[in-house]
């Protein structure tokens, strides 16, 4: 894809039938509608990671070793993250060729069908080995779903972005991950404080999973009221009729520098609000109330620093801010996670804050960055590839890397040493990529 000279000025160009005035007037109840898609993705995401943590290997894998079912549980988590690039195929071509409104309606839905699906399950207990059979069927399909649930969210809220605000628009969805996790803390706690610890293993542990469904009615009503992008247009003969084949063929230097840009990220972002919520408690014996509490704290934090570090991105540029929060998750990965031996709720609750909103300065920006990266009709699927599998292998898999490594050297530390290490690759990918504010947006 050429580059364009420093000084271009962002363009958009409209599809026909759109006119410059209705696609700004759109624009902010499309962002509102894509934030309120990857909420509720990411909200039925947060319950199984929290839920992984809790109760599903007890339930589902039981064995004498506590450690054994833990990883286990932590196993489907990551078998969901191996659906994502078929769900990167799926969607991508969906919404390279037919629309990215209709993706994302077929993605919620998918991923609303198969949550509940998990909250009515039967346990190991009453059907045997078919309980977990059937609880790793959902979650390949819920890894799906998020294969072609990001891309398509912060793609349909940059189409429809006034010039120069791109990276703004783009980021509202952005906080979805986060706002999920703090709705699903939301109904976890208080359905564990108020079933008691022994009541929210045996049943309790559903709620969460069950109201789903009215949070996934809620979103499907908001997202078939927007309108399509603006950028979209049907596919002509030129079109790529596999968009990522088309992809790893034409662009995989892009790709593979934009999934090192977000990989530090995801390792950050699962470890803590997955993988330390179990750590925390079984391995140093830390309040469950507190683990969740924290995490909590920094995702709200977190999100403050989305849309000022967006603006940001918009005025001087996206790699500045990112490597910015690179630097900061390299230097404070150690601090945070060495946190948690001090056992003490505020200090964990701080340290987690701080790396959360460093994360945000990479996160925030990222959502219009690598879109920026791909040309028109390989947009959706480019932009999805590069995120969802940085998520598959920094993310994915950290629970079980971060497991692993405290089986071989108990000490929080490690955690600190292995997620500044990816931080420290984003760094690297992201000084290897260009600046893409200026980079044109057209259909």
């Amino acid at each position: 894809m050429p580059e364009l000279p420093s000084n271009a000025a962002p363009v958009i160009v409209a599809s026909p039938g759109a006119t410059p005035g209705s696609a700004r007037t759109e624009a902010p109840r499309v962002a509102a509608a894509s934030l309120v898609g990857t909420t509720i993705e990411y909200y039925d995401f947060a319950v199984y990671g929290t839920a992984s943590a809790l109760v599903l290997g007890p339930a589902f894998f039981p064995s004498g070793n506590a450690t054994v079912s833990s990883l286990a549980a932590f196993l489907t988590f990551a078998a969901a993250f191996l659906a994502r690039p078929l769900g990167v195929a799926l969607f991508g071509t969906i919404g390279d060729r037919v629309g990215r409104r209709r993706a994302l309606v077929v993605s919620l839905l998918l991923m609303g069908v198969a949550t509940v699906g998990i909250g009515l399950l039967p346990t190991y207990e009453t059907a045997g080995v078919l309980a977990p059979v059937l609880l790793v069927t959902l979650r390949l399909v819920q890894g799906v779903s998020m294969g072609g649930e990001w891309g398509g969210a912060v793609l349909l809220a940059a189409e429809h972005a006034p010039p120069g605000r791109r990276a703004l628009y783009a980021s509202i969805p952005q906080a979805g991950p986060s706002l999920g996790f703090l709705l699903s803390s939301a109904v976890i706690l208080p359905t564990l404080n108020l079933a008691g610890r022994d009541a929210f293993t045996d049943w309790a542990w559903r709620i969460p999973f069950l109201l789903s469904t009215v949070l996934v009615v809620i979103g499907l009503w908001v997202r078939t009221t927007v309108s399509e992008s603006p950028l979209f247009t049907p596919p002509a003969d030129r079109s790529p009729r596999f968009p990522l084949a088309t992809l790893l063929t034409r662009h995989p230097g892009r790709l593979l520098l934009g999934i090192g840009a977000a990989l530090g990220g995801s390792a950050v972002y699962y470890l803590t609000i997955v993988y330390s919520l179990s750590y925390g408690p079984k391995e140093l014996g830390i309040p469950q109330n507190t683990m969740l509490t924290a995490a909590s704290v920094g995702a709200a934090a977190g999100i403050a620093v989305t849309v000022p570090a967006a603006r940001l991105a918009d005025r001087i540029g996206r790699r500045p801010v990112m490597l910015t929060g690179a630097v900061g998750c390299v230097i404070w990965a150690v601090p945070m996670y060495a946190s948690l031996s001090s056992g003490d709720a505020w200090v964990i609750t701080g340290a987690y804050t701080v790396g959360l909103m460093l994360l945000a300065l990479m996160f925030s920006p990222v959502a219009a960055f690598l879109p920026e990266l791909f040309p028109a009709r390989l947009r959706y699927t480019g932009a999805s590839a590069a995120f969802i599998l940085a998520n598959t292998l920094g993310g994915g898999f950290a629970p079980l890397v971060a497991t692993w490594l405290n089986s071989q050297w108990e000490t929080p530390l490690v955690l600190g040493f292995y997620t500044g290490g990816l931080c420290l690759l984003s760094f690297l990918c992201l000084w290897a990529l260009p600046e893409t504010r200026d980079q044109r947006f057209e259909a």
